[in-house]
């Protein structure tokens, strides 16, 4: 009797959850009618007929994030590298996605992955580096055009790695080390340039400065040369006029001849000094004649000044 209840108990709770069914927020069951299909049963509570009715599947239509595995590529220089990335799909329609194909997650993977191939394909490897986003769009394009019939939306794809080989690896590797040195260098020279410019440029300049300080130092010492003679010949010209004013007075030609005889006798008796033998004027009582050569000298001054 316990047994027998056991068992009709069982039955019980199995028609009960095949007939009242719950469908949770954002999923979507599909409801067949003798294996045919019948509705979408939507968030909510439903009643099926027992045996004639069942849940085919379910589905969630928040959005899923299916893992692209990682595939080798061969870019347009036939270089291999491997690429694997992220695929967002969301159901847009259950039923398509129940009876449009057997597995949409599985031919969304296979899709990408085909499509990833072609893209990197049509790419250099530096390209492949820089043009993610172009790479994205033609994924998610392709895909989704695709799996329009499937009742399933592609909403965005994303490239996790690309990793090319080692060799590959290294070569890069090499060439950047390479196009650094080449950067280097080139920063070097330019520096170098730089710097041999500004030096002839000073060089310039100061032989510029010296030869114009040269160039006024010369006007300066030949503008005061020509000053220092000016001031020297009006010194002079000053001086004759005194002289020939002096001799115009009284008694300045008594005071000239007494001045010129005593500058004689000084200058006379230094030659006899510094002379080992003295010599002596034979006719030294005639050295009147040197006054009157002066006398003379002294009326031809006077001649002028008064003609001036």
């Amino acid at each position: 009797m316990v047994f027998l209840s056991a068992i009709f108990l069982v039955i019980l709770v199995w028609i009960i959850s095949r007939v009242f069914i719950v469908v949770p927020y954002q999923q979507a069951f599909i409801q067949e009618r003798l294996g045919n299909y019948k509705r979408t049963l939507e968030a909510g509570f439903h009643f099926l007929v027992p045996i004639i009715d069942r849940v085919a599947y379910r589905h969630t239509l928040k959005e899923e994030v299916i893992d692209v595995p990682p595939q080798v590529c061969i870019t347009r220089d036939n270089v291999q590298v491997e690429v694997d990335g992220i695929l967002y799909i969301r159901v847009m329609d259950a039923r398509k996605a129940s009876y449009g194909i057997n597995n949409y997650r599985f031919a969304a993977i296979q899709l990408a992955q085909t499509s990833m191939r072609s893209e990197v394909g049509k790419l250099d490897l530096d390209h492949t580096f820089s043009e993610r986003e172009k790479i994205n769009d033609a994924v998610i394009k392709s895909v989704d055009t695709a799996s329009d019939p499937w009742g399933v939306k592609v909403t965005r794809y994303e490239i996790r790695n690309i990793i090319p080989t080692e060799g590959v690896l290294h070569t890069m590797e090499q060439q950047m080390k390479a196009e650094r040195d080449k950067r280097a260098e080139i920063a070097h020279s330019e520096g170098a340039r730089a710097a041999t410019i500004n030096r002839s440029e000073g060089n310039k300049q100061e032989s510029i400065n010296i030869s114009e300080g040269e160039k006024q130092k010369r006007i300066n010492e030949a503008e005061g040369a020509a000053r220092a003679i000016e001031l020297v010949a009006e010194a002079t010209a000053e001086g004759i006029r005194e002289v020939a004013q002096a001799l115009n007075a009284p008694g300045g030609e008594d005071a000239l001849n007494l001045q010129i005889a005593q500058e004689f006798i000084k200058r006379f008796g230094h030659v006899v000094a510094k002379a080992q033998t003295s010599v002596v004027p034979l006719d030294i009582g005639r050295i009147d004649g040197v006054f009157r050569g002066v006398s003379d000298v002294v009326e031809g001054m006077k001649t002028k000044a008064g003609t001036k």
